[in-house]
């Protein structure tokens, strides 16, 4: 059995694209998966799912979730949570996957928690993949930034002294720099996403 946490990139933002998390709770278990919990109203699932799960369709036929077993494993399985959304909620949005494991390494692999006290301007913008080197080099600060990034594999830790609100090193630059989708969150949200990952 795998914890997952799902990243649900773009819900409840600005009045579109709208899910009830208790539809999303509702939805995750019916795939299967156990121990559902949703965090705020941004689109987060913490579930676990064993190796092999089968999963109903809303037409009462049945098909396999892919294994989480295997690099590919993460990324056919939050395909099949995207489809399932769509059909089951008429909402097209993209989900990222990480595990609880891989979620406490990027708490330690921070490198601003230590010079920052506020936790308001930490940040976590979670990559579809890892980007290449040609990806990587076309990410830059926007000149007159105080935000500064760390690229570290799939994910980008941001320390943004003057808010995330004011920021350009947001969301919508980085995906369009990286050509790759991503979701960001706040430092308070991936801790308390590690705690409920972890059974607290």
């Amino acid at each position: 059995m795998t914890t997952y946490i799902a990243l649900l990139r773009g819900i409840n933002v600005g009045g579109s694209a709208r899910i009830a998390m208790k539809d999303l709770r509702a939805l995750f278990a019916g795939m299967g998966f156990e121990d559902v919990r949703t965090y705020l109203q941004s689109g987060n699932v913490v579930f676990r799912t064993p190796a092999a799960t089968t999963t109903a369709k809303s037409d009462a036929t049945a098909s396999a979730v892919p294994a989480a077993a295997g690099p590919q494993g993460p990324a056919d399985l939050a395909v099949s949570i995207e489809r399932r959304i769509a059909d089951d909620l008429g909402v097209t949005c993209t989900v990222l996957l990480r595990t609880g494991d891989s979620l406490a390494r990027t708490l330690a692999a921070n490198p601003y928690r230590d010079r920052e006290d506020d936790p308001a301007k930490l940040h976590v913008t979670f990559l579809a993949q890892e980007p290449t080197a040609e990806q990587a080099g076309r990410l830059a600060v926007p000149a007159g930034e105080t935000a500064v990034y760390t690229l570290a594999g799939d994910e980008i830790h941001l320390h943004v002294p003057d808010g995330y609100g004011r920021t350009r090193l947001n969301n919508t630059f980085i995906e369009r720099r990286l050509g790759m989708r991503a979701t960001t969150r706040n430092w308070k949200t991936v801790t308390a996403l590690h705690r409920l990952a972890a059974g607290e």
